[in-house]
């Protein structure tokens, strides 16, 4: 029987510690006008850059001198998991806010007494609240969410696609189909940035736009952050391909970015019908 393989004492644990040291300082004195803040945050951002190169390098230079085990490799696939499952629940709890809210908040004060609430309250959605004149305007689930939506079934579909060539050592298959599936993350960002703008400038929507704005920026504008990561991690393994990293046997790095970008594609779907289509 193989011996777990135990890694030698590692720096890169306190690095990432005092990374995010720095930042949630630099954050809090931000919120609070410090001056130093901003700078504080870049300083901390760039030393978890640093960071996650250095450890990710130490761990693909582990598993190609082939240091790594099953046993290794099922505690790497066990960590993915339940680090997917810790971004589920992330989701889940605006999801929940915006269930909370919408389906039983809105509804229940608008059924009983709201003397105490705002003259002219309705239990209608989105909720615009007495700061903010007139209605607001939801955003539709035509246009750019249902390109969206296509965008994101497409890159699950070249990802896929990529596997399959990864699995029968199509080199350029896999290679290809890295190369659309990122391109696609880009233009799904690049046309959630457009809709963000379009909402602040010409619909006056904004994070502050009561409980529907709230929701709505913090629950599409969280995805298009994770869709930047899951598109960061596949172009890492596109540069692992190039130089011939990967065989049918020792894939477990992509597995991970195809289960991750799969999370991103199903959390998208459940945003595109409770935010934009109901």
């Amino acid at each position: 029987m193989n011996a777990y393989y135990l890694p030698q004492p590692s720096r890169w644990p306190v690095t990432g510690a005092c990374a995010l040291l720095l930042s949630a300082a630099g954050a809090a004195m931000w919120i609070n006008h410090g001056s130093a803040g901003p700078y504080i945050i870049a300083a901390g951002t760039a030393l978890l850059v640093y960071m996650l190169f250095g450890w990710f390098g130490t761990v693909i230079r582990e598993s190609e001198a082939g240091l790594y085990d099953k046993q290794v490799d099922l505690s790497y696939r066990w960590a993915m998991g339940w680090f997917i499952f810790s971004e589920t629940m992330f989701f889940a709890a605006f999801f929940g806010a915006l269930f909370y809210m919408r389906w039983h908040a809105v509804p229940d004060l608008a059924s009983g007494d709201t003397g105490g609430l705002w003259p002219g309250f309705k239990g209608n959605w989105p909720a615009s609240g007495p700061a903010i004149e007139g209605t607001l305007t939801p955003m539709r689930a035509t246009g750019v969410p249902l390109i969206n939506t296509l965008i994101l079934l497409a890159s699950g579909a070249t990802l896929f696609w990529a596997h399959l060539g990864l699995k029968k050592s199509a080199r350029g298959q896999l290679k290809l189909g890295l190369v659309l599936t990122v391109g696609l993350g880009m233009v799904f960002l690049y046309l959630q940035a457009s809709e963000h703008y379009h909402a602040y400038t010409a619909m006056d929507l904004k994070l502050g736009s009561g409980a529907y704005g709230a929701t709505f920026f913090m629950l599409t504008g969280f995805h298009g952050l994770h869709v930047f990561i899951g598109a960061t991690i596949l172009i890492v393994i596109l540069a692992r391909s190039l130089r011939g990293d990967f065989t049918p046997g020792d894939q477990f790095a992509f597995q991970a970015a195809t289960w991750y970008w799969q999370f991103v594609d199903v959390i998208w779907l459940l945003m595109f019908v409770l935010v934009y289509w109901l």
